[in-house]
């Protein structure tokens, strides 16, 4: 087994697998390049493409003994128009256009719209976004079998493009039957994560929950506005959030979404949920070997607002340079961290711990770690909750996350700041301390004469008693006795 020393950077970086990296050593050389959790997206590939994936981030952690994360994101109901009689029509700027339940083949003035839900649900003045915004229709009259729209932005359109409705919540679930096939194959696979799409409301939240009973985290995906409407609740009930910009960048105005970004993003942190910012971070790189200044700009913005995660979508999945996009990403966080305002600016958001022992101890920790020369904080954690409780503080020293579960040290693997290291469970006191230096040691968080903050609850092994913080100074000696 390789030894692989901590980053260096407390953002992880989520990298989507595709047919760009398929192959065992790709994936490798992007874990070494500095992807930390890879996200298998079951809108594309076949389950036993994606189970052969997964076994190869397994063998992954086997090599380098580290947790890795592993993301299924599932892909929830897609509305789509009917088919066209030539294949493809133009619809004309400003012209008239019906979205009808006609299946017979298209043309440049109607396509059936094969989803009987939308029929008298949408209203005069409401939006309605084809193939990713690209034509824009407005509602004049909608009835029980035909929808009459003004193009506000015409132009071609073809079979089965996708279509968007912004202005409504509409009354379909967040889990379709392939999404239900895909969720039953990704628990079966171990997967440690699952994205849920087309979040509307917290009730999408509460039927996958029943689904997944505890067998991954679940994260919630916003890229829906009616999401922003009850985005406490869908945020209390969720694991974690992503911030799905593509879709959001869709249905509303391009302008919004950055300060929505940021709203999510802060909702996320006030509650201790890890946020992962999405979709298209650094999109020219698809084709080209370096990104474009602007996109290096929204990678570190991401950083300095304090999201735990950053992704990569298409850049590693399909492009052309997977391994050098997650490089650059990787050298954006350091730089960002490396600023000497960092913290002092992820700290810009307020995160007052709540009345409980163990917030109180959590943020302590941040305290401690900012007087006395602290070089690592220690966690010991059977459920990852004072984990999350320890980088929603966002301290200046990185998180060392020792616990006796695999399926909690893949978890956190997406937290802010957190290392996770699977480890023997403790049974007092002195074990804890000497384990906990040991551990520094072997990880190369410390070195002799470093101090460390040690943070678990008592008795050992009960959840939720998180009760004890303890600064430690270490010798250096501490492996003599046992084998490196």
């Amino acid at each position: 087994m390789r030894k692989f020393d901590p980053r260096g950077r407390k953002v992880k970086i989520l990298a989507t697998l595709g047919p760009a990296c398929t192959d065992p050593d790709v994936m490798r050389r992007l874990f070494e390049a500095g992807a930390d959790a890879f996200r298998v997206n079951m809108s594309h590939g076949e389950h036993e493409t994606h189970a052969e994936s997964i076994r190869n981030i397994r063998a992954l952690e086997k090599q380098f003994g580290r947790p890795i994360p592993i993301f299924a994101d599932l892909q929830g109901p897609k509305l789509r128009v009917g088919k066209f009689r030539d294949g493809k029509a133009v619809i004309r700027h400003s012209g008239h256009f019906t979205l009808d339940r006609d299946p017979t083949p298209g043309d440049e003035t109607r396509v059936e719209l094969p989803h009987p839900e939308l029929f008298g649900l949408l209203e005069k003045g409401q939006r309605l976004l084809i193939n990713d915004g690209k034509i824009r229709l407005r509602v004049i009259r909608a009835d029980a079998d035909a929808i009459l729209c003004s193009a506000e932005v015409g132009g071609v359109i073809s079979d089965r493009k996708g279509v968007n409705v912004p202005d409504a919540e509409i009354p379909i679930p967040a889990l379709t039957e392939k999404d239900r096939r895909d969720l039953a194959f990704a628990l079966s696979q171990g997967v440690d994560w699952i994205g849920l799409s087309f979040v509307q409301r917290p009730e999408d939240i509460a039927e996958a929950r029943k689904l997944i009973g505890g067998k991954a985290a679940l994260c919630a995906k916003i890229e829906k506005p009616m999401a922003i409407r009850r985005l406490d609740e869908i945020v209390e009930l969720s694991d974690g959030i992503m911030v799905a910009r593509g879709d959001l960048g869709v249905e509303l105005e391009p302008q919004e979404v950055p300060p929505l970004q940021k709203r999510i993003v802060n909702t996320a942190r006030l509650v201790g949920k890890p946020v992962i910012v999405a979709t298209q971070m650094l999109e020219s790189m698809i084709e080209s070997p370096a990104p474009t200044r602007a996109e290096v700009s929204d990678v570190a913005n991401a950083v300095y607002d304090g999201a735990d995660a950053v992704m990569l979508s298409a850049e590693t999945a399909a492009g052309e340079w997977p391994e050098e996009a997650v490089t650059i990403m990787h050298r954006i966080a350091v730089q960002v961290e490396r600023d000497e305002g960092y913290i002092e600016r992820v700290r810009f958001l307020d995160t007052p711990p709540d009345r409980t022992t163990a917030d109180a101890l959590a943020h302590s920790c941040m305290t401690v770690a900012d007087t006395v020369a602290i070089k690592a904080i220690t966690v010991f954690t059977g459920s990852g909750s004072t984990a999350r409780r320890v980088a929603r503080e966002r301290p200046s020293v990185p998180m060392m996350v020792l616990t006796p579960s695999h399926d909690t040290a893949r978890r956190v693997g997406l937290l802010w700041g957190a290392h996770a290291v699977v480890t023997r469970d403790i049974g007092s006191f002195e074990e804890m301390i000497a384990k906990g230096k040991r551990m520094a040691l072997r990880h190369r968080f410390a070195t002799g004469g470093d101090k460390l903050i040690v943070l678990a609850g008592v008795p050992f092994g009960t959840p939720g008693s998180t009760n004890l913080l303890h600064v430690v100074t270490l010798t250096g000696n501490e492996l003599e006795k046992y084998e490196s």
